[in-house]
C-alpha cells in the first residue's frame, strides 16, 4: 500500500474542502451522501487522513469530481502558493517545535482559510524576492529569534563544557593549549588535521578552515594565528562531544541547507566559547568591569591577551553572560564589514535580545548611519593619524585595534545605549575590517550592575538607522540624502492639500 505523505493528505484535504464549500454541502451533507462520520470527514479536511481508495471514489461522487482530480497531488492556480511552500518542504525544516508550535496546528491555519493564507503567503514570497531574501534567511532569522527567547543562554551547553572539561582534565587554566585539543581530536576522534590545508586552494581564502567529513580531515587556512585555529578546535570538539548530526563543512556557514545545519553550528560556536572562556571565571572578570569606577577600553585587550581569543568570541559571550549574570536582556550585537575600497557598510552578524529600533541587516541597499560608533571606527582604522593608545599590535592580534565606547541617542527618543565597540583587521582576510558593537539600553537596570555609564570620558552622539531614514539635518558625515523623509513629507503635503480642497479651505 503506498505511504501517503503529509503533504499528500494537506493537498487532498484542501481540494475536499474546496469543492465541498463550492457546493455549499455541509459536513452533515457530505457525511449523509458518503457515509463517512463527521469526525472522519473534519480528519480529512485538516490533512490528518487520507482516505481509502473506495472512500475517495465516494468523495468524487458527492462532490461531482473525478478520482483521479482529487488524488493528483496539484492545488488550483490560487492556492498554488500555498502547494509551493508544501512541496518546499519549509515547513518541516522550520523548527516549530522549539517554539512550541505543532505543525498540525499551522497546517489548520492554512485549511480554514486556504485562499486567504495562499494571498498572504504570495504576499511575503514576493517581499523576500524584492529583498532578495533567500531560504536561509529565513533560518538563520529563526535562529536569532531562538536565541532571543532563551536570552542566549543555554545552561545544557554550559554543563556540556564543564564535563567535557572534567573528562578530558582540562583545568580553568587558560589560555587552551592548541596542542591539547588538536591531541584530543586527532586521538579520541580519529581526525586528521593538516595546518595550512588550504594553502593551495586561493579560491578558498575566506574560509579558516574545512572538515572533509569522509577522510575526517581538517584542512587549516594558512596564517591562521593560534587562537583562531584553537577556536576551530574547539568547534569541531563540540560537533562529536554533543553528537549533532547534520553539519556544515565550512568553517563559517556560507549555505545553509536546512535549520538542522544552522542550529547546529550556533551550538559549536557557543561550545568553543564557553570552553575557552570559563562561565564562572569570565563572570567574575565581568563583575569587576562594569563594578569599575570608570569605563576601561583595556577590559577586551586584556581579556583577549589573558585567554588568547579573538574579540568576537569575547563579545560572544557577553551576550551570553551578561543575561544571565545581571538579569539584563535589553541589549544587541552586531557585527559590521567593511572593504577598505568601497564606502559600503554590511551587517553580517547580529543579535537583538532588546527588539527596538538599533539597526538590523536588511537588503534595501540604504546607507547605515556613520555617526554609529562601530561604522565610523572602521573608517579610523584606515586613518594612520590614530592615537597610539587606540591600537594594539602584539604577536596574537597584529595590526590595528581600536576600543571605544559612546552613548549613542537615537533621533526623537528617549532611547539611549551605552555602545561598546571594538574594531579591527580581518586576519587573514586582506582588503576587509569588521567592527563588533555591544548596546546596552541605559535605564535603571543598566546603572544598577555598571558604575560608569555617565563616565563623562564617554562622548555622547545623536544616531539613526540609515541616512535614507534620517531627518537629521547638517550632517557632516551624511552618505546619502534622505529620500525616505523627502517621500514622506512629499505625501503629506499632498494629503494636506487634498483636505484643504475637500473642507473648502
Amino acid at each position: 500500500m503506498k505511504q501517503h505523505s503529509a503533504t499528500d493528505r494537506i493537498i487532498f484535504g484542501l481540494k475536499a474542502k474546496q469543492l465541498r464549500l463550492a457546493s455549499q454541502q455541509s459536513f452533515a451533507d457530505l457525511a449523509t451522501a458518503t457515509g463517512m462520520s463527521l469526525s472522519y470527514l473534519n480528519e480529512i479536511e485538516k490533512g490528518k487522513k487520507f482516505p481509502k481508495q473506495d472512500k475517495i471514489d465516494a468523495l468524487a461522487k458527492a462532490l461531482n469530481t473525478s478520482p483521479e482530480w482529487l488524488t493528483d497531488g496539484h492545488l488550483d492556480r490560487h492556492l498554488a502558493p500555498v502547494e509551493s511552500l508544501l512541496r518546499s518542504n519549509f515547513l518541516n525544516e522550520l523548527p516549530l517545535d522549539l517554539f512550541g508550535i505543532e505543525l498540525n496546528k499551522v497546517v489548520e491555519i492554512v485549511a480554514s482559510a486556504p485562499v486567504r493564507v495562499a494571498a498572504f503567503i504570495s504576499t511575503l514570497l514576493e517581499l523576500s524576492r524584492s529583498y532578495n531574501l533567500r531560504e536561509e534567511n529565513f533560518y538563520f532569522g529563526a535562529l536569532r529569534a531562538y536565541l532571543e527567547l532563551h536570552e542566549n543562554f543555554f545552561p545544557e551547553l554550559e554543563k556540556a563544557v564543564v564535563q567535557f572539561s572534567k573528562e578530558y582534565e582540562l583545568t580553568e587554566k587558560r589560555p587552551l593549549s592548541p596542542t591539547r585539543l588538536a591531541d584530543i581530536l586527532t586521538g579520541k576522534y580519529d581526525y586528521n588535521i593538516k595546518v595550512n590545508g588550504l594553502r593551495d586552494q586561493p579560491s578558498l581564502n575566506g574560509l579558516r578552515a574545512l572538515y572533509l567529513p569522509n577522510s575526517k580531515s581538517l584542512l587549516l587556512q594558512e596564517g591562521l594565528l593560534s587562537h583562531q585555529a584553537t577556536f576551530q578546535y574547539g568547534k569541531e570538539l563540540a560537533f562529536n562531544y554533543l553528537k549533532l548530526g547534520e553539519r556544515a563543512s565550512t568553517s563559517s556557514l556560507l549555505n545553509a541547507r536546512s535549520f538542522e545545519e544552522v542550529i547546529n553550528h550556533s551550538k559549536a560556536i557557543y561550545f568553543s566559547a564557553a570552553l575557552h572562556l570559563p562561565l564562572d571565571d569570565f563572570s567574575n572578570s565581568v563583575r569587576r568591569f562594569f563594578a569599575a569606577d570608570r569605563w576601561q577600553s583595556g577590559f577586551f585587550e586584556e581579556i583577549m591577551e589573558r585567554y588568547r581569543v579573538n574579540p568576537e568570541t569575547v563579545y560572544h559571550r557577553l551576550t551570553n553572560v551578561i543575561p544571565h549574570l545581571f538579569n539584563f536582556s535589553r541589549l544587541f550585537f552586531l557585527r559590521f564589514a567593511h572593504g577598505t575600497e568601497s564606502n559600503r557598510f554590511s551587517i553580517d552578524r547580529e543579535l537583538h535580545l532588546d527588539r527596538r529600533n538599533h539597526p538590523r541587516a536588511n537588503a534595501r541597499n540604504e546607507h547605515y548611519c556613520r555617526r554609529w560608533l562601530s561604522v565610523r571606527m572602521l573608517k579610523d582604522l584606515d586613518n594612520e593619524d590614530i592615537l597610539a593608545e587606540d591600537l594594539s599590535r602584539d604577536s596574537s592580534h597584529p595590526g590595528k585595534l581600536v576600543v571605544k565606547a559612546q552613548r549613542s541617542r537615537y533621533h526623537g527618543t528617549e532611547d539611549t545605549y551605552l555602545c561598546l565597540s571594538l574594531a579591527r583587521k580581518d586576519h587573514p582576510v586582506p582588503g576587509r575590517n569588521v567592527s563588533l558593537t555591544l548596546g546596552l539600553l541605559i535605564n535603571d537596570d543598566l546603572r544598577a550592575f555598571c558604575n560608569w555609564v555617565d563616565d563623562p570620558a564617554i562622548s555622547s552622539r545623536e544616531v539613526n538607522v540609515t541616512c535614507e531614514r534620517c531627518p537629521i539635518e547638517n550632517c557632516a558625515v551624511r552618505a546619502a540624502e534622505p529620500v525616505v523623509i523627502q517621500k514622506r513629507a512629499r505625501l503629506q503635503e499632498i494629503q494636506e492639500v487634498i483636505e484643504g480642497l475637500d473642507s473648502g479651505e
